[in-house]
Parts: C-alpha cells; structure tokens; sequence
C-alpha cells in the first residue's frame, strides 16, 4: 500500500477491493488500537488547513481512502499518481456487508435519535450482520457511549457524525475497543432510509456531490470550500511549478 500526501493531507494510494482486504486483515489480526479508516473529501482538507485537530486525526489513521473525485484530480495533478477510482464510504459500508455478512459484528454510532437504529436493523436484515450495538450523534456523555463501544467490543464501528466523526474516533481510538472504525458521513442515514443516494447516472459520471450540493439547500455554503480546495491544488501546483512566487495571485 502506498500513501501519498496533498496539502499536508496524506492518501493511500487503494482501490475498493484492496480496502476491503485491508479491513479483513484488520479484523482477522487486531491490532492493540482501532484501526481507523478515514474517507477523505476534499471539504476535509480544506478543514484540516485550520484544524488541528483533524490535521492530526487525517495524518495518523491508518487507512485513509479517496472519497471525492477531487482528492483522485488532486492526487494526480500534485503526485504524478493515479487512482483507479475514489474510495468512498458510501461504497466500502455495502461491499464490507455484503463481503463478511454474519461473521461481522458492528457498532452504528450517528444521526439522528432512532434513525441508527432503522439503519441498523435493515443492514442485519439484508446482509445478516451482527449487530452488536446502536447509539445516536445526539448524546451529551462521551465517556459512557465510548464505554459502551469498548464493552460491545465490534469488529466493526461505523460512525455517522458529520464532522465531528474522524476527529472522535481519533480521540478515543485507544479506548474503543473495536477492531476497525471508519466514518461515514450520512450513509447511516441512507442505510435507514431516511435519504437516498443520487442516481446511479451522478454515480458514474462521479458527480454525486454536485447533485447533493444542487438538491439540498442546507449544503450550499459547503460550496465556497470546493472552490477553495481547488484554488489551494492549482496553487500547490504552480509553486512546483514556479517556486519564485508567481503563484502569489492564484
């Protein structure tokens, strides 16, 4: 496996059949921490530019995967490395369902009070995991729900908290208990039904996240960061390219 890094953020140079083996050896032979698995969009690089916290969460997982077609431009343009394709959350979730089925236990922490649960019971009724515990973002006690996590003791830990996600499996992942975590952004939400993924037209032509941004409402201001993402790539670029400063104006 081979990891480069763009804008101080590195990213593991995998396809989905590779992360799904790399999951499967984590669980087959844990390690003494969680091994944490981070789906890395560019939103997140941008945040971790001014985020401590996240810069060192993003720099110290184990596994940190291409969600957006972004990070797959920016990996080429700033390395010289192709991706075959990105790596996201919303695809490793099913395939690793689909891949291990009853022998996977799995922890679901996130969204909305009850929808953790819809999400849970319809993963085990599909796939046939095992579920081994379920708790909303909404709780005021992190102390007792990574108490609850360790006790379960998952092979798997999903966690649907937005942005507070990658930051709380990397601050508990001593504590955990679970063999692998990862976070997965809304998929909880999709798994409960609550939101569908777009369609499989958007899917292909890799634009998911433009037709999310475009049908919702709530994720318009996301947008000033894709632009700045980009601006912060060609400008990285030009500095490779020109490193006496006539990038200056980008």
């Amino acid at each position: 496996m081979q990891r480069v890094e763009i804008l101080g953020t590195p990213v593991d140079l995998v396809d989905l059949e590779q992360t799904l083996n790399w999951i499967e050896s984590q669980v087959a032979h844990p390690g003494s921490l969680c091994a944490q698995i981070v789906t890395t969009n560019p939103e997140a690089v941008v945040r971790a530019q001014t985020e401590p916290a996240l810069r060192q969460a993003l720099r110290e997982c184990e596994l940190i995967t291409a969600d957006g077609v972004g990070i797959v431009w920016a990996v080429q343009l700033l390395t010289g490395h192709r991706l075959r394709d990105r790596v996201p959350g919303s695809e490793i979730l099913p395939a690793a369902f689909g891949r291990f089925g009853s022998g996977l236990r799995v922890y679901f922490l996130g969204a909305a009070p009850g929808v953790a649960l819809r999400a849970a019971q319809n993963a085990q009724a599909r796939w046939g995991i095992q579920v081994c515990g379920v708790q909303d973002g909404y709780f005021t006690n992190e102390e007792e729900v990574v108490e609850a996590i360790r006790q379960a003791q998952p092979d798997l830990l999903v966690v649907g908290m937005g942005e507070r996600q990658d930051t709380f499996i990397h601050r508990n992942k001593a504590r955990l208990g679970a063999k692998v975590a990862i976070g997965v952004g809304g998929m909880i939400d999709v798994l409960a039904g609550e939101v569908k993924r777009v369609p499989v037209w958007a899917q292909k032509l890799k634009i998911e996240w433009l037709v999310r941004i475009a049908l919702d409402r709530r994720r318009w201001g996301r947008f000033p960061r894709l632009l700045h993402f980009v601006r912060l790539v060609l400008r990285e670029k030009l500095r490779h390219l020109w490193p006496k400063g006539t990038h200056r104006g980008i």
